[in-house]
């Protein structure tokens, strides 16, 4: 997929784009390379005065679009399945997928990311099994997938404790020398906005800050922390708390896929020369509830999502392609088709996962084993017998 580096005059236009993004009145301040519109725009400042662009050939302009709809695919059928009673729970990313595979491809294969839980477009990225979060969700194993292979921590369901780990692994790449040059390591701890309201985002940014740790911190600003908007939060735009840390902020049109990418690998690049931190507020919304626990309509009204609606990330991808006529009818039928095809082998997958015994809750708790573990697994297990040939 795209590897395009930001800096670059962009390759495989049919039409010039715009020039620098000139703020628009009613809109917040941000980065932005595509409008709602689809209309490319070559650069856009920062409000530190650094130029964001990206050099991308045709071909990976269309492979940003096939992740935008397979990653929202295999998001929606997820959802599906635990309306139907298949997971427990699912926290979806619709509206977010600009952000998240913007963040996740602009990762280079030695950087670490710490996401949260809702975090599926950059582990789509990252090449892990869709499947992985599935099980999780579905209540059958813990995940599944090796942090160290694919570079891609666990999820995290405390809200905000991520970005401690991603601070303290940060530390440890400095620590190690591996820092310094194009080779050197960089790591990303995702969060949302509610999460910029706990004490354990606040104590990351001070040691990250600090110890100078190759880190940027991206918070997916979706409007809500759970029912309780953004103005209840703060009373100035979530990138400029950096300042008071001591490490700069940008604030990025989280539904534009280019100008996430563009943002992220500067970003990124910066923390492994040794520049230290940074954040980055994706200005983004979530378009559905928090989780498929939570009914979005009691906190906030039909024209607001109609609005966001507008924004989409995939329809202004798709728009540019059209305009630039770099994919044809063709190619976005054999997208929604891939798309349709992976998520029904999704959901024939995550049917015919085994349920675990009972008693292997009690399995990898400990490396080495405990032989108060052993006591309860004993004490658990002749419980469970009780039961056999009982109407129970």
């Amino acid at each position: 997929m795209a590897k395009g580096d930001p800096g670059v005059t962009s390759r495989g236009r049919r039409a010039a784009p715009r020039s620098k993004r000139a703020a628009v009145a009613g809109e917040p301040e941000l980065v932005q390379l595509l409008t709602p519109e689809g209309e490319r725009i070559d650069s856009a400042l920062g409000p530190d005065g650094t130029e964001y662009r990206v050099d991308f050939t045709d071909e990976e302009y269309r492979g940003l679009y096939r992740d935008l709809v397979l990653v929202r695919r295999l998001d929606a059928e997820a959802t599906a399945l635990q309306r139907q009673g298949e997971l427990g729970l699912w926290a979806s990313l619709l509206g977010q997928e600009a952000a998240q595979v913007g963040a996740g491809r602009a990762l280079r294969p030695q950087d670490m990311a710490f996401p949260t839980y809702r975090e599926h477009g950059v582990l789509y990225c990252r090449g892990i099994d869709p499947i992985m979060p599935l099980g999780l969700f579905r209540g059958v194993d813990q995940g599944g997938w090796d942090p160290n292979e694919f570079k891609f921590n666990m999820y995290t369901i405390v809200i905000g404790a991520q970005t401690l780990h991603a601070a303290g692994y940060a530390m440890g790449v400095t620590m190690d020398g591996r820092t310094g040059g194009d080779d050197g390591e960089a790591v990303i701890a995702f969060f949302g906005d509610g999460a910029s309201s706990q004490g354990d985002v606040n104590e990351s940014f001070v040691w990250a800050s600090v110890f100078n740790a190759p880190l940027v911190f991206f918070c997916q600003n979706n409007q809500y922390a759970i029912s309780q908007p953004l103005e209840r939060q703060t009373r100035v735009p979530l990138y400029k708390r950096a300042g008071g840390f001591g490490f700069p902020g940008v604030r990025v049109d989280g539904n534009d896929v280019l100008a996430s990418y563009a943002v992220t690998r500067h970003a990124l690049d910066n923390a492994r020369h040794g520049q230290g931190p940074s954040l980055i507020e994706a200005y983004t919304y979530r378009m559905g509830a928090h989780t498929t626990s939570d009914d979005p309509t009691r906190y906030r009204i039909a024209s607001e999502v109609e609005a966001w609606q507008a924004k989409d990330p995939i329809a202004r991808m798709k728009a540019f392609l059209e305009k630039q006529q770099i994919a044809d009818a063709d190619f976005f039928a054999e997208v929604d088709e891939q798309a349709r095809a992976e998520s029904v082998h999704l959901r024939e997958r995550v049917l015919a996962m085994p349920d675990p015994e009972p008693v292997t809750m009690f399995d990898h708790v400990y490396p080495n084993g405990s032989s108060e573990l052993d006591e309860q697994r004993e004490q658990f297990s002749k419980y469970l017998a009780s039961f056999e040939g009982s109407a129970h």
